[in-house]
C-alpha cells in the first residue's frame, strides 16, 4: 500500500489533478481497450489488406480490433522506418494524442510520399479523428493546445481545414451510414473543428448532424467517430 500511496501522491503533485483512487487488478481487465501501441494486433487474412500506420502518439486504436478478428481481412501494422506496402487495399490513419507532432513523425518516415503513391494507384484511405485532421490542407493551433502555437500544412488529400479549440468533444454516438442507411455506433473523443468543401460530402449522419468528409472520387474519407 505504501508504494501505491507514494506513486499516487507523486502523480497528484506533478499534474495538479485530484486522484480518484487506484484501480486494482481484476480478471476481466483484458477486455478494456489497449492503450499501448505494442498491443496492436497484426493478422494475416485471406482477403483485403488494410495497412495502419503505428503513429508515435497513437490513441484509441481499438478501431482495429474487429478488423483483426475478421478472417477475410489482413491487417498490417506499419512501424516507424518501414515503407507502406504497395499492395494495400485500404490505408488507415488512426487517432493520435497529438495530431501535429504525429504529422511531423509521419513525414519523417516518408509515409506522406508513400501515401500519395497509394492514392495515385487507386488505393483508398480512411482517417479517423487525428488521422482525419492530418488528411486536410491545414491544421491551425493558434492557442498552442498541442504545443507551441502553430499552423501546419496537412497531407492535402481532403479539402478541409481543422482549427484546434480547447473544448473537447467526448460522447458515445449513434450514426447513420448515409450511402446505405445502416445504423452504426461509436464514440467521439477529440479537440478541433473541421470544415471545408469536402465536408459537403459527409458520409455519416451523427446525432442528426453531418459528419465526415470525402474526396470527389470517394476514395479518401475521414471522420471523428471511433468504433465504426
Amino acid at each position: 500500500p505504501s508504494l501505491f500511496d507514494d506513486g499516487y501522491q507523486m502523480i497528484a503533485a506533478q499534474t495538479g489533478w485530484q486522484g480518484l483512487g487506484v484501480l486494482p487488478y481484476f480478471p476481466q481487465a483484458w477486455r478494456l481497450p489497449a492503450e499501448d501501441a505494442l498491443d496492436i494486433a497484426q493478422t494475416t487474412g485471406s482477403g483485403a489488406k488494410i495497412a495502419c500506420f503505428q503513429l508515435s502518439r497513437i490513441a484509441n486504436f481499438d478501431d482495429l480490433d474487429p478488423l483483426s478478428a475478421t478472417p477475410e481481412v489482413s491487417v498490417e501494422i506499419i512501424e516507424a522506418g518501414r515503407p507502406l506496402p504497395a499492395d494495400a487495399d485500404l490505408i488507415l490513419i488512426p487517432g493520435s494524442k497529438s495530431t501535429i507532432a504525429d504529422l511531423t513523425h509521419f513525414r519523417t518516415q516518408g509515409w506522406d510520399i508513400d501515401l500519395l503513391g497509394h492514392v495515385r494507384r487507386g488505393g483508398r484511405v480512411l482517417g479517423i479523428c487525428g488521422g482525419y485532421q492530418m488528411l486536410g490542407l491545414e491544421i491551425i493551433d493558434d492557442e498552442g493546445l498541442e504545443g507551441a502555437p502553430s499552423r501546419v500544412n496537412g497531407l492535402g488529400l481532403l479539402d478541409i481545414i481543422t482549427v484546434m479549440k480547447p473544448q473537447k468533444r467526448l460522447a458515445r454516438s449513434e450514426a447513420i451510414y448515409l450511402p446505405t442507411g445502416d445504423t452504426v455506433s461509436g464514440y467521439e473523443i477529440h479537440i478541433g473543428e473541421t470544415t471545408g468543401p469536402d465536408c459537403d460530402r459527409a458520409w455519416l449522419s451523427l446525432d442528426g448532424r453531418d459528419e465526415g468528409a470525402a474526396s470527389a472520387d470517394g476514395r479518401v474519407r475521414g471522420c471523428y467517430l471511433h468504433g465504426l
